[in-house]
């Protein structure tokens, strides 16, 4: 069995040690490719990963946007989702920050990054599916589907990382110059960042 397979493997069998008896939800509305709304009114935000942003009015749709969101619509609209909780329950803007499972117990956060629709992002201290979530995006990196199939390579002479915040900077970026020595770290490429699963600064947009 080559080391892809197993990966998978290894990742459906934590996915089925995921309560059975949790409650469920019926999916109302698909925002994008991470964003959903619940019959309890209220937002869920896939936790761990970040699909392309959708356009609205002058501003354009991020590459592969409107495919992850069709993707997520094909999977859970009008569906029954459980969610599980990482250590924080919900972000500043109130949304539930969430693993979503669909009724055959597949994890659609890691469905979309399998797929090349998302990319790994951190928000700590959730990190329980970490690992797992940057085995499969460096599967997808490999196989250059979704996303990866835009270059990747070296756009700047080099990247900061900031191992606190698990964000990558262009070497210009104010905040990028603001971290601090022990959480500084330079990669060569995006790619580079990315395959440590690091994303990018929603600010310089590297």
């Amino acid at each position: 069995m080559n080391h892809k397979n197993l990966i998978i493997l290894i990742f459906i069998a934590m996915s089925g040690l995921a309560p059975s008896q949790k409650p469920s939800y019926s999916t109302k509305f698909v925002y994008d490719g991470d964003t959903i709304l619940i019959n309890t009114n209220q937002k869920v935000r896939y936790l761990g990963i970040d699909a392309p942003e959708i356009g609205y009015g002058v501003r354009k749709s991020e590459f592969m946007a409107v495919a992850a969101r069709d993707e997520n619509i094909r999977l859970v609209k009008k569906r029954k989702v459980t969610l599980e909780f990482d250590r924080e329950r919900t972000d500043q803007y109130g949304r539930l920050l969430a693993y979503v499972y669909l009724k055959n117990g597949e994890m659609v956060n890691a469905h979309l990054i399998r797929r090349g629709l998302a990319h790994v992002a951190v928000k700590l201290p959730n990190l329980e599916y970490f690992q797992a979530f940057l085995n499969f995006q460096r599967l997808a990196m490999e196989e250059r589907i979704g996303i990866w199939k835009a270059p990747t390579g070296r756009m700047e002479a080099f990247y900061l990382g900031n191992s606190k915040s698990y964000r990558f900077h262009r070497p210009n970026c104010a905040f990028g110059k603001k971290i601090g020595s022990y959480h500084r770290l330079q990669f060569g490429s995006r790619k580079e960042a990315f395959w440590e699963g690091f994303s990018p600064c929603s600010k310089c947009q590297p």
